[in-house]
């Protein structure tokens, strides 16, 4: 195709928008396109890009420093003005938060266009009103800003909506298998980073709600954070800790919840969420939060292929445990069809969405 595109994002270390932006990568370079890709830093437990994508990283070094915040601020903003002119892509997307301000301030007026892609709930990803107002003025001069919801659009201006376009996450391949048909392993499952806005503390306190009606049943939250030693203090006062798991991260979620009986997400907020998204199309029965922007809601048709609870609702959540853990003809009708969302978010046809509203707006 004759196209160059720089990817741009924090980090690669690992976590759902940086799985996507990885695979995503990939696709782009399997379809003969030039990727680079930008990153401010580089940490230890990174997703690996193949040797045929070169990286490079727009963090100032020691010497590049300057004396105080906003000096650094310039010297960021030109080290990555001066990627941007001297790489040339076709274009550049680039995800969450600051990233996309930056991305799209450093590229002004240089002919470039910029994508950027809001990940999450806008109003966590700008959580401040600085952060706010700019999200809501640079942005009028991307080429296209790509949201996972239509709440996540609704958070914009007209002006801005008018060039916003939602684009489906891609699931991860190794989630792609035939559903688990077996007898299942009695476990409740979630996956996610340990943190305040996941509210594992939630699942932990249901599931003490129900744990003497179901003894052989356990639950294992799977990821690590700064609640994870929090978390375990919690079921060992509510007495459950023989039966609470909290494993940290894994590299084989897939294997790891397979056979699993429910899957939970508790957050506070999401974007479109990859977790539960991955889990559905495993066939596993979930239950979710309705939480902002919406992605949850999207995704499950409350009591046809999941279920959905409001946020922060513990006796809810504990509820919805019992059914699933019940009643077995529920709990398989609703994993089945929750695995029909595996063809909508097969990740080439997800993939191809996003290169061809890529090559649509470079004139391809």
């Amino acid at each position: 195709m004759g196209k160059k595109v720089l990817l741009y994002c924090s980090s690669l270390i690992k976590g759902g928008t940086e799985r996507v932006v990885v695979n995503l990568a990939e696709f782009l370079k399997r379809q003969g396109i030039a990727v680079t890709m930008v990153t401010q830093h580089q940490f230890e437990n990174e997703y690996t890009l193949p040797e045929s994508i070169p990286r490079i990283f727009s963090e100032i070094t020691e010497k590049e420093k300057k004396n105080g915040r906003i000096g650094n601020f310039f010297a960021r903003y030109r080290k990555l003005r001066m990627i941007w002119k001297t790489q040339r892509p076709d274009c550049i997307i680039s995800f969450i938060g600051k990233n996309n301000i930056m991305a799209v301030g450093a590229a002004l007026f240089t002919g470039i266009p910029v994508f950027v892609s809001v990940r999450g709930e806008p109003t966590c990803e700008y959580y401040s009103f600085g952060l706010r107002f700019f999200a809501k003025t640079i942005f009028y001069f991307a080429s296209g800003v790509i949201v996972q919801t239509e709440a996540a659009k609704n958070f914009f201006p007209s002006y801005i909506r008018k060039k916003a376009i939602i684009l489906k996450n891609p699931l991860n391949p190794s989630f792609i298998r035939p559903r688990f048909e077996g007898k299942r392993d009695g476990r409740i499952v979630a996956v996610g980073r340990v943190d305040s806005n996941k509210n594992h503390e939630m699942i932990i306190r249901a599931f003490s709600k129900i744990a003497e009606e179901f003894p052989c049943t356990s639950l294992t939250i799977y990821g690590d954070g700064d609640c994870r030693e929090k978390l375990q203090k919690l079921t060992e006062k509510l007495g459950i800790s023989e039966r609470v798991s909290l494993p940290g991260m894994v590299t084989d979620v897939p294997e790891k919840i397979y056979r699993s009986s429910v899957f939970v997400l508790s957050s506070n907020s999401e974007g479109m969420p990859n977790a539960l998204l991955e889990a559905m199309c495993l066939g596993i029965p979930c239950i979710s939060t309705d939480c902002p922007c919406g992605g949850p809601g999207e995704l499950i048709k409350d009591g046809i292929n999941g279920f959905l609870i409001p946020v922060g609702d513990e006796d809810a959540l504990a509820d919805r445990l019992r059914t699933l853990l019940t009643d077995e003809e529920t709990a398989e009708r609703i994993g089945k069809q929750a695995a029909s969302l595996l063809e909508t978010y097969n990740p080439d046809n997800v993939n191809s969405e996003w290169l061809a509203y890529l090559l649509s707006k470079m004139g391809d």
